[in-house]
Protein backbone atom coordinates (compact mmCIF):
# COMPACT_ATOMS: atom_id res chain seq x y z
CA UNK A 1 0.00 0.00 0.00
CA UNK A 2 1.45 3.52 -0.57
CA UNK A 3 2.19 6.24 1.92
CA UNK A 4 0.03 8.62 1.41
CA UNK A 5 0.80 12.15 1.85
CA UNK A 6 -0.77 15.34 2.28
CA UNK A 7 0.95 18.54 0.38
CA UNK A 8 0.80 21.83 1.75
CA UNK A 9 2.13 25.49 -0.44
CA UNK A 10 0.06 28.17 -1.76
CA UNK A 11 1.17 28.05 -5.04
CA UNK A 12 -1.19 25.76 -7.05
CA UNK A 13 1.80 25.03 -9.47
CA UNK A 14 4.07 23.84 -6.96
CA UNK A 15 1.22 21.42 -5.51
CA UNK A 16 0.80 20.12 -8.97
CA UNK A 17 4.49 19.74 -9.54
CA UNK A 18 4.85 17.73 -6.30
CA UNK A 19 1.26 15.55 -7.17
CA UNK A 20 3.23 14.75 -9.90
CA UNK A 21 6.77 13.60 -8.54
CA UNK A 22 5.14 11.97 -5.76
CA UNK A 23 2.95 9.91 -7.83
CA UNK A 24 5.49 8.73 -9.87
CA UNK A 25 7.69 7.44 -7.34
CA UNK A 26 5.18 5.54 -5.83
CA UNK A 27 3.37 7.77 -3.10
CA UNK A 28 -0.24 8.88 -3.14
CA UNK A 29 -1.40 12.43 -2.59
CA UNK A 30 -4.23 11.75 -0.02
CA UNK A 31 -4.94 15.79 0.13
CA UNK A 32 -3.43 19.55 -0.85
CA UNK A 33 -3.66 22.68 1.23
CA UNK A 34 -3.34 26.67 0.61
CA UNK A 35 -1.87 27.66 4.16
CA UNK A 36 -0.98 26.19 7.20
CA UNK A 37 -4.56 25.93 8.79
CA UNK A 38 -5.70 24.08 6.23
CA UNK A 39 -3.35 21.55 6.43
CA UNK A 40 -3.65 21.02 10.12
CA UNK A 41 -7.41 20.78 9.37
CA UNK A 42 -6.80 17.97 6.55
CA UNK A 43 -4.65 16.16 8.76
CA UNK A 44 -6.93 15.86 11.05
CA UNK A 45 -9.61 14.64 8.66
CA UNK A 46 -6.94 12.49 6.01
CA UNK A 47 -4.69 11.08 8.77
CA UNK A 48 -1.80 11.22 5.86
CA UNK A 49 1.20 9.35 6.65
CA UNK A 50 3.40 12.09 5.34
CA UNK A 51 2.56 16.07 5.40
CA UNK A 52 4.77 18.02 3.02
CA UNK A 53 4.69 21.08 4.65
CA UNK A 54 6.01 25.12 2.83
CA UNK A 55 7.46 26.89 5.79
CA UNK A 56 6.11 30.16 4.38
CA UNK A 57 2.42 30.04 3.92
CA UNK A 58 -0.28 32.29 5.04
CA UNK A 59 -2.84 32.56 7.20
CA UNK A 60 -0.29 29.86 9.63
CA UNK A 61 3.23 28.77 8.38
CA UNK A 62 4.76 25.36 7.55
CA UNK A 63 6.43 25.06 11.02
CA UNK A 64 3.73 25.82 13.53
CA UNK A 65 1.54 23.64 11.11
CA UNK A 66 3.53 20.91 11.75
CA UNK A 67 3.77 21.45 15.32
CA UNK A 68 0.22 21.46 15.59
CA UNK A 69 0.06 18.14 12.99
CA UNK A 70 2.25 16.78 15.47
CA UNK A 71 0.96 16.86 19.19
CA UNK A 72 -2.50 15.75 17.43
CA UNK A 73 -0.97 12.71 14.90
CA UNK A 74 2.42 10.99 15.92
CA UNK A 75 2.01 8.77 13.27
CA UNK A 76 1.84 11.64 10.74
CA UNK A 77 5.30 12.75 9.93
CA UNK A 78 6.02 16.06 8.89
CA UNK A 79 8.59 16.65 6.44
CA UNK A 80 9.63 20.79 5.81
CA UNK A 81 9.90 22.75 2.51
CA UNK A 82 11.78 25.67 2.37
CA UNK A 83 13.71 28.35 0.38
CA UNK A 84 15.52 29.69 3.53
CA UNK A 85 18.37 27.88 5.91
CA UNK A 86 18.12 29.94 9.07
CA UNK A 87 19.70 27.83 11.66
CA UNK A 88 17.30 28.98 14.27
CA UNK A 89 14.17 27.82 12.43
CA UNK A 90 15.86 24.02 11.57
CA UNK A 91 16.59 23.48 15.29
CA UNK A 92 13.14 24.48 16.68
CA UNK A 93 11.81 22.33 13.53
CA UNK A 94 13.99 19.20 15.29
CA UNK A 95 12.87 19.84 18.58
CA UNK A 96 9.54 20.00 17.42
CA UNK A 97 9.78 16.31 16.73
CA UNK A 98 9.41 17.49 13.17
CA UNK A 99 11.89 15.00 10.92
CA UNK A 100 12.78 16.35 7.92
CA UNK A 101 14.00 19.88 7.22
CA UNK A 102 14.50 20.14 3.10
CA UNK A 103 15.43 23.23 0.80
CA UNK A 104 13.66 24.09 -2.40
CA UNK A 105 17.41 24.56 -4.10
CA UNK A 106 18.20 21.08 -3.82
CA UNK A 107 17.42 18.28 -6.02
CA UNK A 108 14.57 16.83 -6.52
CA UNK A 109 15.95 13.47 -5.05
CA UNK A 110 16.64 14.78 -2.06
CA UNK A 111 13.04 15.14 -1.10
CA UNK A 112 12.68 11.53 -2.29
CA UNK A 113 15.47 10.51 -0.06
CA UNK A 114 13.93 12.88 2.71
CA UNK A 115 10.30 11.17 2.29
CA UNK A 116 11.95 7.85 2.24
CA UNK A 117 13.78 8.51 5.46
CA UNK A 118 10.97 9.65 7.38
CA UNK A 119 8.51 6.64 6.36
CA UNK A 120 11.60 4.77 7.87
CA UNK A 121 11.01 6.41 10.98
CA UNK A 122 14.50 7.86 10.51
CA UNK A 123 15.70 12.19 10.32
CA UNK A 124 16.34 13.73 7.33
CA UNK A 125 18.45 17.28 6.80
CA UNK A 126 19.24 18.49 3.25
CA UNK A 127 22.98 17.87 3.02
CA UNK A 128 23.83 21.63 2.58
CA UNK A 129 22.24 22.50 5.99
CA UNK A 130 24.73 23.95 8.35
CA UNK A 131 26.66 21.70 11.20
CA UNK A 132 25.49 24.52 13.65
CA UNK A 133 21.51 24.05 13.09
CA UNK A 134 22.41 19.92 14.02
CA UNK A 135 24.92 21.43 16.50
CA UNK A 136 22.25 23.55 17.96
CA UNK A 137 19.73 20.95 18.23
CA UNK A 138 22.06 18.46 19.93
CA UNK A 139 23.47 20.44 23.01
CA UNK A 140 19.81 21.79 23.56
CA UNK A 141 21.26 25.86 22.90
CA UNK A 142 19.18 27.67 20.66
CA UNK A 143 16.84 30.36 21.09
CA UNK A 144 14.73 31.00 24.49
CA UNK A 145 11.56 29.07 25.08
CA UNK A 146 8.56 29.93 22.41
CA UNK A 147 6.61 32.54 24.97
CA UNK A 148 3.35 32.41 22.74
CA UNK A 149 0.91 30.16 22.63
CA UNK A 150 0.07 28.64 19.10
CA UNK A 151 -3.40 30.42 19.23
CA UNK A 152 -1.25 33.79 19.78
CA UNK A 153 1.90 33.12 17.12
CA UNK A 154 -1.43 32.35 14.25
CA UNK A 155 -3.11 35.57 15.35
CA UNK A 156 0.79 37.55 15.31
CA UNK A 157 1.51 36.08 11.53
CA UNK A 158 -1.88 37.33 10.76
CA UNK A 159 -1.16 40.78 11.79
CA UNK A 160 1.74 40.48 10.25
CA UNK A 161 -0.01 39.67 7.11
CA UNK A 162 -1.87 42.90 7.56
CA UNK A 163 -4.87 41.69 8.52
CA UNK A 164 -7.20 43.46 10.01
CA UNK A 165 -9.23 42.13 13.50
CA UNK A 166 -12.32 41.63 11.63
CA UNK A 167 -10.75 39.48 8.54
CA UNK A 168 -8.54 38.02 11.88
CA UNK A 169 -11.60 37.03 13.60
CA UNK A 170 -12.92 35.72 10.21
CA UNK A 171 -10.85 33.52 9.57
CA UNK A 172 -10.07 31.69 12.99
CA UNK A 173 -13.58 31.66 13.72
CA UNK A 174 -13.99 34.03 16.78
CA UNK A 175 -15.70 37.35 17.05
CA UNK A 176 -13.88 41.07 15.90
CA UNK A 177 -13.58 41.81 19.69
CA UNK A 178 -11.82 38.65 20.48
CA UNK A 179 -9.32 39.06 17.78
CA UNK A 180 -9.27 42.29 19.10
CA UNK A 181 -8.72 41.23 22.31
CA UNK A 182 -5.61 38.26 21.10
CA UNK A 183 -3.79 41.41 19.29
CA UNK A 184 -3.84 43.62 22.50
CA UNK A 185 -2.78 40.12 24.65
CA UNK A 186 0.27 40.06 22.00
CA UNK A 187 1.17 43.53 22.73
CA UNK A 188 1.29 43.51 26.46
CA UNK A 189 3.34 40.09 26.41
CA UNK A 190 5.64 40.99 24.16
CA UNK A 191 5.88 44.68 25.71
CA UNK A 192 5.48 45.93 22.06
CA UNK A 193 2.65 49.04 21.37
CA UNK A 194 2.25 49.64 17.78
CA UNK A 195 1.59 46.95 14.24
CA UNK A 196 4.83 47.81 12.68
CA UNK A 197 6.59 46.27 16.18
CA UNK A 198 4.46 43.05 15.98
CA UNK A 199 5.67 43.05 12.45
CA UNK A 200 9.15 43.09 12.98
CA UNK A 201 8.74 40.39 15.93
CA UNK A 202 7.09 38.30 13.30
CA UNK A 203 10.18 38.39 11.04
CA UNK A 204 12.95 38.55 13.80
CA UNK A 205 11.18 35.17 14.39
CA UNK A 206 10.47 33.71 11.37
CA UNK A 207 7.08 33.13 12.12
CA UNK A 208 6.75 35.35 8.48
CA UNK A 209 9.49 35.49 5.68
CA UNK A 210 10.60 38.43 3.79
Amino acid sequence: MPLRVLVADDHAMVRAGFRALLTAAGFEVSGEAVNGQEAVRLARELKPDIALLDVSMPVMNGLDAGREIQREHKDTHVVLLTMHAEDHLMAAALRAGIRAYVLKSQATEDLLLAMRAVARRQLYLSPSISKFAVDAYVSGEAAPADRLAPRERQVLQLVAEGKTSKEIGAILGVSTKTAESYRARLMTKLDIHDTAGLVRYAIRKGIVQV
